[in-house]
């Protein structure tokens, strides 16, 4: 049994139980068919125990799942024993952190849509040592470092030797709030316009006076999987990240995140727009 189940698992355990939903089948009727006592069903669908792959066929199969390259995605993602570099920090971070990092590592491509901060991958470290400096309740210096390092590391994603392709649309209000000083605003800008010349990155700006803002009035993280039917959301909230996962869900932020983008400054025209920005400071 699994103490303590990470986002990965616990979106595979949520994928199965769909599976055996849609066909109608009880969690006692699946075990029957399985061999296992409804318990184990129980403990599968709730993350805190793995399935092997013979096991997650024969379900597939008994739930009259036809889509071969679904079963083996979900194949490989219950196969799955990477300890990536974000292991480093158990203990000493909250769990969704070590989740984001998890979720970055498996990503195929990320969307961001940010209206007040820079992107987490996009940030400086002192752009990032003033984000976590502001938090509220208040981190301890250890704290506070443990979190800026573990954010420069994440940026691997865009930044490593396999980076995914990446696509930002910031608006003007998370580029002209100076989180730190002016100097790290200046700096933060040149950051921008740096990464923003690579061949997998594509950086959008929405400018105060475009119209059509309202379709980017929050914040929203759109990360990849191996096929459509298993990407992942990721908004903010009080209590820490949320991941989303229903199709319905995903239909509508594919949405979204194609209209904010209609809306935005072509990447050309929003490197001018920050280098203008970056001239004022």
């Amino acid at each position: 049994m699994r103490p303590e189940p990470t986002a990965r698992q616990l979106r595979l355990a949520r994928e199965l139980r769909r599976l055996r939903e849609a066909a109608g089948l009880s969690a006692r009727q699946a075990a029957s068919l399985l061999g296992v006592s409804p318990a184990q069903i129980t403990h599968i669908e709730s993350g805190l125990a793995g399935v092997s792959e013979k096991r997650l066929r024969r379900l597939a199969s008994h739930y009259a799942c036809t889509d071969g390259q679904f079963v083996d995605a979900l194949v490989a993602m219950a196969a799955d024993r990477t300890r990536g570099w974000w292991e480093e920090y158990r203990g000493l971070l909250p769990t969704p952190f070590l989740d984001l990092s998890e979720l970055d590592h498996h990503a195929t491509f990320r969307r961001d849509v940010a209206v007040l901060y820079v992107p987490g991958l996009l940030q400086t470290e002192t752009y990032a040592r003033a984000v976590f400096s502001n938090r509220i309740p208040e981190l301890t210096p250890e704290e506070r470092d443990l979190r800026v390092r573990h954010r420069l590391a994440r940026r691997v994603t865009i930044e490593g030797s396999a980076p995914i392709p990446y696509k930002a649309v910031i608006h003007e209000a998370a580029l002209r709030i100076r989180v730190g000083d002016r100097t790290a605003s200046k700096a933060q800008l040149a950051h921008l316009l740096e990464v923003s010349e690579a061949d997998h990155i594509t950086l959008r700006v929405i400018p105060f006076d475009l119209d059509g803002f309202a379709r980017a009035s929050s914040s929203m993280t759109y990360v990849g999987g191996p096929l459509p039917k298993l990407d992942t959301v990721v908004r903010d909230a009080p209590h820490g990240s949320v991941f989303i996962d229903s199709e319905a869900q995903l239909n509508a932020y594919r949405t979204r995140f194609r209209k904010v983008e209609a809306v935005s400054l072509e990447p050309d025209r929003s490197r001018d727009f920050i280098h203008e920005l970056a001239k004022e400071l």
